[in-house]
Parts: C-alpha cells; sequence; structure tokens
C-alpha cells in the first residue's frame, strides 16, 4: 500500500493608470486569498463489502491526514480550504465521527489556513460536487443532515429513488432553508461528456434547475478541474496516453472543463441569462503525483482566489458574491478589474454590478501581478495576452437546455505591448463605447498563442499551457 508523506465598439484608451479597486493593507481589510474546495482525506475511504453492511477502509481512496494537507497547502501558498471526503453507504457517520474531529485537529495545527468542513456531495441525479459548509457551532450536524439525508450513495441497501433530480432540488431546498446556508460547487462537470456540447451526468438544465431553486447554495461550477497531474509520471516524464484532469472521453481545454472554456458555450449562456453563476478551480488531491497519483498537492498547482478578509465567513461570502479569480500554474497572483461609467464616480469589480446610463461610455481597468518567484514547477511564466470578453445578458432562456450565448464575444486582446509595467503589475484600460443593452464583461489571459483554448492532447504538460479566468462583472444598463 502507498503510504503517504508524513506529518459594443471598443476604443483603446491606454492611460495606463493605476487600478483604483483597493489592495490589501496592513490593517488586515480584504486581500486575495488562494484555497481549494475540493481536497480528499483519508476518510475519502474504501469499502469492504464482504461485510453487510460495507465497512469502510480508511485511507482506501485517498491517503492523507486533514492535517497533512492543510501544511501542504500552507506550503503551496493557501489561505484557505475546504475537507471534502466523498460519501458511500452510511458514510454520514464517518464524516461526523473521524473527519470532523480531525478536522478541529488540523485547525489548531495550521491555524494560518482557514479550513471549512464540508463533503464531496455525491449529488442526486447528478455527478459530484462541493460542499462548503458555514463555521457555525453545528456545522457538523448540519454537514451529517445532508449527506445522511440525500447523498445518493448513503442508503444501504442502496436505493434508486436517491438519484433523482427532484431529490437533488429537494437538498436544495433544505440547504437554503439553513440558517447559515451551505455554498454547493459542481465538480469536474463535464467529465463524462462525450463531445463539445454532449453532455453526461451534468446537465445545462440540471444547473439551472439548481440555481433556480437555490440561487444562494448553488452558486456555480469547477472552471478548471482537478487530477491536473494525471499526465505526469513519478519521475516526472509525462504518460502519452493519459488525459489531463481525466477527461478521458472529452477533453479539457487549455485545462479548463468545456463549460467555462468555449466561448460563448455554457458558462455565458448562463451569465447571458443574468445569473450569477461562478467558475472556481480545484486540485481534486487524492493521491500526489509523486506517489504514483494523478494529483497536485493543495495549492501547488491550482489556485481560487477570493477577494476577502482572513476568516470564514467573509471567504464564504466572497465565493458566494463571485469575488473570485482562478489560475493555473501561478501565472498570476493578484487580478483587479474595475468597471466605471466615463465621467461618474460609481465602480464594480469582480463579481459585482455597474449601473449604466444607456448610450454611456464603460471604463474597463485590468491590473494583474505577475509573480516575481517561480512556480511550483522551478518556470516563470509570463502572461502573454489578455482577453476583454462582453456578452449582452438578454433574461431567461425558453431552452433550459441551451449551453450557448452567441452575443458573446472577444472584443479586445491585450499584449505586451500594450499594458503598463509597474513592478510586479501590468495594467491597461479600455473603453467600451454606447453601451446601451445589459451584459457582462470578464477577462481570460494565457502564456500562449492560442486564439481560443484548444483541446488539450493526452500526455501535454500541464505546466506548458496555463490561462487565468476572472468571474464577471454585469453591467446593467437604465
Amino acid at each position: 500500500m502507498r503510504v503517504g508523506t508524513a506529518l459594443v465598439a471598443v476604443v483603446m484608451a491606454f492611460s495606463f493608470s493605476a487600478c483604483t479597486v483597493p489592495e490589501a493593507d496592513e490593517r488586515g481589510g480584504p486581500e486575495w486569498l488562494a484555497g481549494d474546495h475540493h481536497i480528499h482525506s483519508r476518510y475519502s475511504v474504501g469499502w469492504d463489502r464482504e461485510t453487510d453492511p460495507p465497512t469502510p477502509i480508511i485511507a482506501g481512496d485517498a491517503l492523507y491526514p486533514i492535517a497533512m494537507n492543510a501544511l501542504m497547502g500552507r506550503h503551496y501558498g493557501l489561505s484557505w480550504m475546504v475537507a471534502t471526503d466523498h460519501g458511500g453507504p452510511n458514510h454520514s457517520k464517518v464524516n461526523l465521527e473521524r473527519a470532523y474531529p480531525e478536522l478541529v485537529q488540523s485547525r489548531a495545527v495550521v491555524p494560518e489556513v482557514v479550513q471549512f468542513f464540508g463533503m464531496e456531495f455525491d449529488t442526486p441525479g447528478a455527478e459530484h460536487s462541493s460542499l462548503i459548509i458555514p463555521h457555525t457551532h453545528d456545522e457538523a450536524d448540519r454537514l451529517h443532515q445532508i449527506e445522511s439525508g440525500y447523498a445518493r450513495q448513503e442508503p444501504w441497501p442502496s436505493d434508486p429513488s436517491w438519484d433523482t433530480p427532484p431529490r437533488m432540488l429537494e437538498a436544495l431546498a433544505t440547504m437554503r432553508d439553513f440558517p447559515a446556508a451551505p455554498i454547493l460547487i459542481a465538480n469536474h462537470p463535464s467529465r463524462s461528456a462525450t463531445d463539445l456540447g454532449v453532455y453526461g451526468s451534468n446537465t445545462p438544465s440540471e444547473f439551472r434547475d439548481w440555481n433556480d431553486t437555490a440561487p444562494g447554495v448553488a452558486v456555480g461550477m469547477a472552471g478548471a478541474p482537478g487530477h491536473q497531474a494525471s499526465t505526469v509520471n513519478p519521475d516526472g516524464t509525462l504518460d502519452p496516453e493519459r488525459p489531463r484532469g481525466g477527461y478521458g472521453r472529452s477533453p479539457t481545454l487549455g485545462g479548463f472543463d468545456q463549460m467555462t472554456a468555449r466561448l460563448g458555450g455554457l458558462w455565458d449562456s448562463m451569465l447571458g441569462e443574468g445569473r450569477r453563476w461562478w467558475i472556481t478551480a480545484n486540485s481534486d488531491s487524492h493521491v500526489n503525483w509523486r506517489e504514483d497519483g494523478s494529483d497536485f498537492w493543495p495549492g501547488e498547482y491550482s489556485k481560487t482566489w477570493v477577494w476577502a478578509e482572513r476568516d470564514h465567513d467573509a471567504i464564504l461570502e466572497g465565493i458566494r458574491a463571485g469575488r473570485v479569480f482562478v489560475t493555473l500554474g501561478d501565472l498570476i497572483s493578484e487580478l483587479y478589474v474595475t468597471a466605471r461609467v466615463v465621467g461618474g464616480d460609481a465602480a464594480a469589480q469582480i463579481g459585482g454590478q455597474l449601473d449604466v446610463p444607456s448610450g454611456r461610455t464603460v471604463e474597463v481597468t485590468v491590473r494583474f501581478r505577475d509573480p516575481a518567484t517561480p512556480n511550483h514547477h522551478g518556470n516563470d511564466p509570463s502572461v502573454s495576452r489578455v482577453d476583454l470578453i462582453t456578452g449582452d445578458v438578454t433574461g431567461p432562456v425558453t431552452d433550459r437546455s441551451a449551453d450557448t450565448n452567441p452575443t458573446t464575444r472577444v472584443v479586445a486582446r491585450f499584449g505586451a505591448d500594450d499594458w503598463a509595467t509597474d513592478g510586479p503589475y501590468r495594467s491597461f484600460t479600455c473603453r467600451l463605447e454606447d453601451v446601451s443593452a445589459d451584459g457582462y464583461l470578464r477577462v481570460r489571459g494565457t502564456n500562449g498563442s492560442e486564439p481560443e483554448p484548444e483541446p488539450d492532447p493526452r500526455g501535454e504538460d500541464p505546466w506548458s499551457d496555463l490561462w487565468f479566468y476572472s468571474n464577471p462583472i454585469f453591467l446593467e444598463v437604465r
């Protein structure tokens, strides 16, 4: 057995003024905090099915103690994390009696990392989702209530009636009505897809149903899935037969799920309805690649950055409000996107909304930090291009399986010749003229030269093809 490591027209207006979004200061205000919401410990168990009921086998699927994950997360630059062990027959008892006490201990051992209790929910009628439970006095009981009552693999003998879309909506309604509502994020949403737009366990209509039922709970999906080290052998060489992210049917695009990476695809379709549907990134860590696993340590490769103060409530609300950007390979470590009406005082940042008088000009300023130190592969990647993307918000779709937004477009691309440099920061400003309809804007960037992220070939080096994505700013015309 493997043993874990020990304990619109666009007018370029390159004013290059500094972004007006406040940055972290010494008074403990909000800052960009890196985290990971999908991490497995040794309580993601195997099962001895020769017994009745099956007996959990500790470290049967994932290896590490929760504190080990937190220590490695701290080492790789994380400020927050979620313990998300997945279920099985009567697994709610394992989480309550074994995983939760270890999480409490881990909080004491690694206080520098804000640690949440959660699980990888066996989603009824779908695949898997991360549950993030608010840090309250009854957090363990709340998770137990959800898992024991709704996780589709919980009952023994198994019960197909637990694995239906209506049961998922019942679960979401229950969570929505908690005094402190959790957050649910769909994991690896297109891993079971067989082609572009040919979805498997997770479908656009289900996501719309979830978000309609509990918009403050079902808030988004993993834009970049875990298992990004699946192509890497323990000696660091690449396996030419293995797909990035474990996406063996329809590949990732630049390390991102097709629901996010396809311009004008499902994500843009959701945003085009005005939905606050956010994206994240995670490690899905079970076993590190150095120990013949397919995973990076938490924070080693993927990061979800949240603009928040360093405490449980602020981080959770930052995720719920979409104040989030995501990165692979530490391509950037800060991102500020500010939209303001020219001649006005109001401004909106990532996850926010800007009210725009019809016909006015919106100025967009982007500022990002290029880390001065190498990433955890020893590389020092640089952003080669940043794209500004916009789309129209036209309201609810009539076809709830819709997965396209034909109004989405790249309105401008910016390279090194277009931005100003201020130490590790790069910045540029552009304008959206005559904004006369509701819409949204978002940015993405890459270290490569592909105009659009291409399907990732088997055996690709994940460190060679890096992207970052912001969540959107909505423009509401009045």
